[in-house]
């Protein structure tokens, strides 16, 4: 099975120039639980300064629907983070190490070396609490500052972070400029160094993104970050925009073969209220208007419920 980790209401939200308060959100996080997506990035605890579409997260997790084999992901980058997600009762951490210096200390403030120690200290922090980590390697590919990333570099801060210990490991196309080769180039380097499960964060900046996410999965990875509609990017860097849509990856994978959760047509549905949502005219997700093929079960146009029973 290749799951689909919905982000959209952390990476697509927080790149949006719209900013949704919490019962919006609320209600985006309920619709792709009624979706049959299972692991939801749902939240940021980062400074709502800097990003304000992540503002109120402690309210969104008290809100979320509270559904058996839902799992809720919170993106931490440092202690005070994983202290705000523990209190929030996240079920996962999403913790960032760029690869690039350069981006590393404009992003958030601290060398790539640091950032390792602060996942190490992280790991300290939830040692028995039952809440599972993901490191993200971000830029793994490229950086807006500093051009290729070498993989000599990726390598180096995977063995470093998951001798400190992590429960999966995704490599991030921060900004959108890898090919397939690249992918499976740097999965084989990663594979030299740990067995951890592998995720990938992937965007469609320069048309990549779904080339990218097949390979992948036929190089092994597990899991793959995906936005409903494709809303999204990284607020940081220059033209990073447009993470793969989630029903587009959903029916590239089914199509080929692969054994993937969901529903498609709830999916779009959600897509295109987010969209509204955000005053879109369309979302990037190409499925939206094409629907599936040989033929969609429905067409649905409706907007999906305000919240929903934790016993639906």
């Amino acid at each position: 099975m290749v799951q689909l980790i919905e982000v959209g209401p952390r990476d697509g939200l927080q790149n949006e120039s719209a900013v949704l308060d919490p019962d919006m959100r609320i209600d985006y996080i309920a619709s792709i639980v009624r979706s049959g997506l299972t692991r939801i990035e749902a939240v940021s605890f980062v400074r709502e300064d800097r990003v304000p579409q992540m503002a109120g997260a402690e309210e969104v997790m008290a809100g979320v629907p509270r559904v058996a084999g839902v799992s809720y992901s919170a993106l931490v980058l440092n202690a005070r983070g994983v202290e705000r997600a523990l209190a929030a009762g996240v079920d996962e951490i999403n913790f960032v190490v760029l690869a690039s210096e350069t981006f590393s200390r404009r992003n958030q403030g601290t060398s790539i070396a640091a950032a390792i120690d602060s996942y190490a200290h992280v790991r300290k922090m939830i040692a028995g609490t039952g809440i599972r980590s993901t490191v993200t390697v971000g830029a793994a590919f490229g950086c807006p500052f500093e051009g290729d990333t070498p993989l000599s570099r990726v390598r180096e801060i995977v063995a470093r972070v998951t001798q400190t210990g992590a429960d999966e490991l995704s490599l991030a196309d921060t900004i959108g400029v890898a090919v397939p080769a690249e992918v499976v180039g740097a999965i084989d380097v990663v594979r030299s160094v740990t067995t951890l499960p592998l995720r990938m964060h992937l965007h469609n900046t320069r048309n990549t993104g779904y080339a990218n996410a097949l390979a992948a999965v036929g190089a092994g990875v597990v899991a793959l970050d995906a936005s409903t509609g494709g809303i999204g990017g990284c607020p940081f860097a220059p033209a990073a925009t447009g993470n793969i849509a989630t029903e587009d990856v959903l029916y590239q994978l089914r199509r080929s073969g692969y054994d993937v959760r969901g529903d498609f047509d709830a999916i779009v549905d959600v897509g295109r209220w987010i969209g509204s949502a955000l005053g879109k005219t369309r979302v990037e997700g190409m499925l939206e208007s094409a629907g599936w093929f040989p033929s969609p079960n429905s067409t649905p146009s409706r907007a999906p419920d305000s919240r929903v029973d934790a016993a639906e």
